[in-house]
């Protein structure tokens, strides 16, 4: 006989047969049931094998509905890989196009959201928009601030989630709140989403987990359709996470008119390559290979890009904190000179992302900055660029598109070069040390 209590923290119940279980997290029991009860805040329930008691704070019997997991073991098991990261980052592609799926128009020109079925007069009410979240999905979200501010033209401030709570945010009626976590458990971002419900906020979540505390507390839910990601180093739902942001971005600009139907038309028609040319990038690994074997045993690496490209350096950075321990800091290449190139020595790496047209001389201008101090520069950009080469050591290529899409594109080999640098260096890919998949405790 278990005894357990649901607060602030998630609590699912497995319904098995002749046996039931108790978890924090599905993937804990996927391989034994797909039949759970998820327990809401002060509900307490009794688990026998053979029965299953719910009670409410009063000691009222509760009915619960079976939520259904859509996903098999099968899925939450390597398929071949030697790691759930790698396993994960291949999983990008067909991620991204799940997320897509339904969500584009039939004649393939225009973001069908039926999830929000939002009015100009809707969107029109918001004075601003906050994005708010934790870790990978921060980093999402300050793309995201990029693309609603660019395409719909709405002012967007992006903070993390364990600071906004506590600063006393101004928020009311007119404030549009994002939330995004891929478990949807997160604890910070959980707070932040009653606290701005609290002061009258309308809540949209961003999340990968149906039926999660975070989904369920918001006012409306898009999900990230990524599956289940059981490395804690996140990959495939960092991707559709920009997927998803991408996508409302566009939908919010044809509500308000801000874009023309043919800047849709033609970004959305990008947007379904994107699939493909992630496939693309994935297909040829051997030079990051090497680069993670040469640069593997530094204990420091940087990363530089302006604009978009610095918000992927930092999801670049973060991805190999996480894995190899390497000290990886990420700057916005125009900020060098103001302390930030005291650090470049001989033969430090520097991971320098150009792809952003409309900064590209300015970020060549930096690079050729950190290589006068003898760095080691790895460049990334899209096909077509023959000018990078000629002031770097090394240059990643990915897929040519819009720069507001290639973010989606420059972090998968951003992602691998942080896998193969924790393998050169012998680390727990899936299970790196002191950090856990869901955080849901402060």
């Amino acid at each position: 006989e278990l005894i357990c209590t649901k607060q602030d923290n998630p609590l699912v119940i497995g319904l098995g047969d002749g046996e039931n279980f108790i978890a924090s997290d599905i993937p804990a029991i996927i391989a034994r049931t797909r039949r759970t009860y998820i327990l809401n805040d002060g509900e307490m329930a009794v688990v026998k094998k053979d029965s299953i008691t719910i009670t409410n704070r009063k000691g009222e019997l509760v009915t619960k509905k079976v939520f259904e997991v859509n996903w098999n073991a099968e899925a939450a098991e390597k398929g071949g890989f030697e790691h759930f990261m790698l396993k994960e980052i291949h999983e990008q592609p067909k991620a991204v196009r799940d997320t897509m799926s339904q969500r584009i128009a039939k004649d393939g020109k225009s973001i069908v959201m039926d999830e929000l079925k939002w009015t100009a007069d809707y969107l029109n009410n918001f004075n601003k928009i906050y994005i708010v979240a934790c870790g990978t999905a921060y980093h999402a979200g300050l793309v995201g601030k990029f693309y609603i501010e660019k395409l719909a033209r709405i002012p967007v401030e992006v903070d993390v989630a364990s600071e906004f709570r506590y600063r006393d945010p101004i928020v009311d009626e007119n404030t549009l709140l994002i939330v995004v976590s891929q478990s949807g458990e997160t604890s910070d971002t959980l707070a932040a989403l009653k606290e701005s419900k609290r002061r009258g906020a309308k809540t949209l979540a961003l999340t990968n987990v149906v039926g999660s505390s975070i989904a369920r507390e918001a006012d409306q839910v898009l999900y990230t359709w990524a599956g289940p990601e059981i490395a804690v180093a996140s990959t495939k739902a960092y991707t559709t996470q920009l997927i998803l942001f991408f996508m409302l971005s566009l939908y919010m600009s044809e509500i308000r008119g801000t874009q023309t139907k043919e800047r849709i038309a033609e970004l959305v028609g990008l947007l379904q390559k994107v699939p493909a040319q992630i496939s693309e990038t994935l297909s040829d690994v051997e030079p990051i290979k090497t680069f993670a074997k040469q640069y593997g045993f530094n204990e420091d690496v940087f990363y530089i890009g302006r604009s978009l490209d610095y918000d992927v350096a930092l999801e670049g950075a973060l991805k190999l904190k996480e894995v190899s321990y390497i000290h990886a800091e990420a700057y916005a290449a125009g900020e060098l000179k103001h302390g930030t190139l005291a650090l470049i020595v001989e033969g430090v790496p520097v991971i320098a992302l150009a792809t952003q047209k409309s900064v590209y001389e300015k970020t060549l201008s930096n690079i050729k900055e950190v290589k006068a101090r003898d760095a080691v520069v790895i460049g990334i950009a899209a096909e077509g660029d023959d000018e990078l080469e000629k002031y770097v050591d090394h240059v990643m290529k990915v897929p040519e598109t819009d720069e507001l899409l290639i973010p989606i594109l420059t972090v998968v080999p951003l992602q691998l070069l942080a896998y193969y640098a924790a393998i050169t260096r012998g680390c727990d890919v899936d299970k790196p040390r002191n950090l856990a998949k869901s955080v849901t405790v402060e």
